[in-house]
């Protein structure tokens, strides 16, 4: 494919929605994940206490169901992924490579 088809394909509107929807997402799921992350590991090294508490006054402590938490948050946010990216991403994308793919059968057909 000649450079002139590759510049259509990356000025197309509709791959370049698809490009840019892709990015918030990913961008803000991995901001989401960081800052829970981050926030986590800052409570261990400043807040140990507050984890080796007791929740009820039995055995287990407040860092079982956060770091509990933080494994299942990681699951949904992957589910989230894969919901928008089926739904909202996917059709942009098949809208994007049929543009493509008439760019370049374009080409064949000079």
């Amino acid at each position: 494919m000649d450079d002139s088809k590759v510049n259509q394909i990356l000025q197309n509107p509709k791959f370049k929605e698809m490009v840019r929807q892709k990015s918030i997402l990913s961008w803000t799921l991995t901001i989401i994940m960081l800052v829970v992350y981050v926030g986590f590991m800052l409570l261990v090294g400043y807040n140990k206490e507050f984890l080796l508490s007791s929740i009820s006054g039995g055995v287990t402590t407040w860092g079982i169901p956060l770091g509990l938490g933080i494994i299942v948050l990681s699951f949904v946010l992957c589910g989230v992924y894969s919901y928008i990216a089926n739904n909202k991403l996917d059709p942009l994308n098949k809208d994007a490579v049929r543009e493509v793919e008439a760019i370049t059968h374009e080409k064949g057909s000079n």
